[in-house]
């Protein structure tokens, strides 16, 4: 049997699968570095250990992502880490926020989980084969993350009745954040035609599927209202730039820096 050809993309295929990437590489990057918050401050021991691992799963999955970039446009991960200021971060709201209290680090830790793990499982089926192969990879430790996360939200919102107020207050703030995971880059509907991007509505209804069971039936909250129509994700909160500057200020201040 003959293998398949090769896909080939045109350039404009090109630029918006770039977008994609980035966007994708931009909130692990993101959600990684206000999980790395809680190192030497979570309630248990153990748990600081397994949130610092989860943290840094999500960065290696941001460099898997801005490495397929690499590929593409020659760009360097670290500089695209290291370098960009807020305005030129394409991530999504959601992670930007404050890591709160514990709750609110659970819960968020928890629904970005959810939606990775259902967009991974459908990006192994790529039309562009290094895309399935990071997919595929990284869809394992998902998995875990998923399942971890879970359980946590779960504790709490069945602990004790100040657990459950604090895990109710942290998806009324969150919850209205929820849309910008699902919105498109310029150009991903092509991309999302030809199979090399998952289908984020069909991404959006295996992630309800998921969620809204798991946090009403199974833990006893209730979800808020839907939130209004997101804005784009160049557009950021004033939580992006503090973060950064903490992140990128070694980077910063040794440019030249090559060994460390």
């Amino acid at each position: 049997m003959t293998a398949p050809a090769p896909l080939t993309l045109s350039e404009t295929q090109q630029a918006a699968l770039i977008r994609k990437l980035t966007a994708l590489a931009d909130d692990e990057i993101i959600l990684a570095q206000r999980g790395g918050e809680w190192t030497g401050h979570a309630p248990i021991l153990e748990e600081d250990i397994a949130l610092a691992n989860i943290a840094q799963d999500e960065l290696g999955h941001a460099g898997l992502y801005l490495e397929l970039r690499r590929a593409l446009d020659g760009s360097n991960p670290d500089q695209l880490a290291f370098t960009r200021d807020a305005a030129g971060y394409t991530c999504a709201r959601l992670v930007e926020l404050p890591r709160g209290d514990w709750a609110f680090t659970m819960l968020r830790q928890y629904l970005y989980d959810a939606y990775e793990a259902v967009w991974l499982d459908a990006a192994r089926q790529s039309s562009y084969v290094p895309l399935a192969e990071v997919a595929a990879k990284a869809f394992r430790e998902e998995r875990f993350h998923l399942q971890h996360t879970a359980l946590w939200v779960e504790r709490l919102a069945l602990g004790t009745p100040e657990s459950l107020r604090r895990t109710q207050d942290a998806l009324n703030a969150l919850w209205p954040h929820l849309g910008q995971l699902f919105q498109p880059v310029a150009g991903e509907a092509e991309l999302t035609g030809d199979g090399v991007l998952p289908d984020l509505n069909a991404v959006r209804v295996r992630w309800d599927g998921l969620v809204v069971p798991h946090l009403t039936d199974r833990c006893g909250l209730t979800l808020p209202p839907a939130g209004a129509e997101q804005p784009g994700r160049e557009q950021h909160t004033e939580h992006l730039e503090p973060l950064l500057a903490e992140m990128q200020r070694v980077a910063r201040d040794h440019p030249d820096a090559e060994l460390w």
